[in-house]
């Protein structure tokens, strides 16, 4: 069998970082990295479909398989996750001390359908009682100007969304006290210079998303890997070789996080947090495959339709390559 020459568009974590340096092959083929920012790969697989292997946003791939237009088919490695209790910005003279404050107030954000928005407002749903539609939503560039969504939207009548003004950033009228918050996946600006009146709502935030865990089992998934469509088909056996590299990734790299003799991370005590890690939300806590994040997902795809992203609930199933939920055992 030829070997297949496959590019790849990922971050260079450290739990993908054997597929940059070649400690890990996909069997049968030859890679060809391009490290990137997780939302330039989005950008770039979405609108021009670069990449033979993508690193995907959760919620555009639910998103456009919902509207039956994905020309990737998931594979259930979760290179990103995140808790995103740490993600919302307040102004600290609204009146916003408690996450139910945030009925009636303005709040920006980048896009509307950002996996790690979906997840905040199931969240302060789920957990506090405030619904979308309690809140004025206000969209637009962290940094830079006119940001868009990445797909055309048709929400609920009782979302209210709209574009900032041209010119205007998210972080610039948080500052000037434009907006009552903004959430997204990057802290803005103006709270990492320490600008006055700005804040998390979550000031302890660790202590809020690992009692979020004890609640729920839930550490949040934000990407996926996603794979072409067309050489899924063309080559049935490409997926699960896909999920198989990934993984022997993955496990690479959660050795090296205990590895005590030398450090592979520049912290002064890596191996303590990952026990405090394992400790917490347990030994494998960054696991990959469908089944053991069934739950997971399943509350990700009903946020989705509730929030009015997917018009119809898209079964969590139906995210990912058929081979690649069905992995064979020893």
């Amino acid at each position: 069998m030829a070997t297949l020459r496959l590019s790849l568009g990922c971050c260079d974590y450290d739990r993908t970082r054997a597929l940059f340096d070649g400690r890990v092959t996909i069997e049968g083929c030859e890679i060809v990295p391009v490290a990137l920012e997780p939302e330039e790969a989005f950008h770039r697989a979405f609108r021009f479909e670069e990449f033979d292997i993508s690193e995907l946003s959760l919620s555009s791939h639910t998103l456009m398989t919902a509207r039956g237009k994905n020309a990737y088919v998931g594979i259930p490695a979760f290179v990103s996750r995140l808790f995103r209790h740490s993600a919302i910005y307040v102004r600290t003279d609204r009146g916003i001390s408690h996450p139910e404050d945030l009925r009636g107030k303005t709040i920006g954000l980048p896009e509307y359908q950002i996996t790690a928005n979906v997840w905040i407002r199931g969240i302060l749903q789920d957990e506090y009682g405030v619904a979308p539609s309690d809140i004025l939503w206000r969209r637009g560039g962290v940094e830079d100007a006119d940001r868009e969504e990445r797909a055309p939207l048709v929400l609920p009548p009782s979302i209210d969304l709209q574009q900032v003004p041209k010119g205007k950033t998210l972080s610039g009228m948080l500052e000037t006290g434009e907006l009552d918050g903004v959430i997204g996946a990057r802290a803005p600006s103006c709270f990492l210079r320490g600008a006055p009146n700005v804040a998390r709502l979550f000031d302890d935030y660790p202590r809020a998303e690992l009692e979020y865990y004890n609640k729920r089992r839930i550490f949040p998934i934000m990407h996926i890997v996603g794979l072409r469509r067309s050489l899924a088909e063309r080559h049935p056996w490409l997926p699960v070789s896909i999920f198989k590299a990934f993984e022997s990734a993955r496990v690479l790299a959660m050795n090296e996080l205990a590895q005590i003799g030398h450090l592979f991370v520049s912290l002064p005590w890596p191996v303590a947090a990952y026990e405090q890690a394992k400790a917490a939300l347990g030994d494998d806590y960054w696991n990959y495959g469908f089944e053991r994040n069934r739950h997971v997902l399943e509350t990700f795809t009903r946020y989705h339709h509730l929030q009015g992203l997917s018009q119809a609930l898209v079964e969590a199933e139906h995210l990912f390559a058929p081979s690649t939920l069905d992995l064979s055992k020893i």
